[in-house]
């Protein structure tokens, strides 16, 4: 499979100091990176796994998003619902739970959805929904389907069926995987120059020195 995982979450922030607060010094999450320069922040916040990351950006002119409980319908265009964080036990559920209400917001829950208890809670600066959610069964068979009205393709399977796309015609040569210079180019530099960084094992001493050829 091609897609590993979640990387990471992006929000957006008019104050990165509340959020900071917030999802570091209350949720317990690691302040990973960051960069930030003409009036612009991109902030990461890494969850136990090390991998993935809850992401801000700042600037001039943002705003919170309207406050919306998790799965209520609405009309409104909205793409995104709510982010559902890992816990390892029941009472790292309930510990997580007494230690955001000791701090004055509001939590829902538990709640039992079958597969797992969750709470709910909110940024309380951003308005973005949370749910933690603690896992207790495992699934013996996949796609595991309870519905009243089932979707054909749902039958299918869990894996990707063949035939609905057209197949690849033109690969990109390696000459061609090229990447434009985005905003955090000087961040890779400022990182190397001070130890804060060094690329991950297995990438390709030609692709390092590639990069800083280009860099010149």
């Amino acid at each position: 499979m091609t897609l590993q995982g979640i990387n990471h979450l992006a929000f957006i922030t008019d104050d990165m100091v509340t959020t900071i607060r917030f999802y570091r010094d209350l949720l317990g999450m690691k302040l990973s990176a960051g960069i930030g320069h003409d009036g612009y922040r991109h902030y990461f916040f890494q969850l136990g796994d090390g991998l993935t990351h809850i992401a801000f950006f700042e600037y001039d002119g943002a705003s919170v998003m309207n406050r919306k409980f998790p799965g209520d319908r609405s009309s409104l265009p909205l793409g995104f619902d709510h982010v559902s964080l890992t816990v390892e036990s029941r009472e790292a559920l309930f510990a997580l739970k007494d230690r955001i209400e000791a701090a004055g917001i509001e939590v829902e829950g538990a709640v039992d959805h079958g597969l797992f208890w969750s709470i709910y809670f909110y940024d309380p600066h951003n308005n973005i929904p949370l749910e933690a959610t603690w896992q207790f069964m495992d699934l013996e068979q996949i796609p595991a389907i309870s519905e009243d009205d089932p979707l054909e393709i749902a039958a299918e399977g869990a894996d990707p069926q063949p035939g609905h796309w057209p197949p690849v015609e033109k690969h990109t040569p390696e000459s061609e995987m090229k990447a434009l210079v985005g905003n955090g180019k000087p961040m890779r530099d400022d990182f190397l120059a001070n130890g804060l960084a060094r690329y991950s094992a297995g990438v390709a001493l030609e692709f390092q020195q590639s990069l800083a050829a280009a860099d010149d």
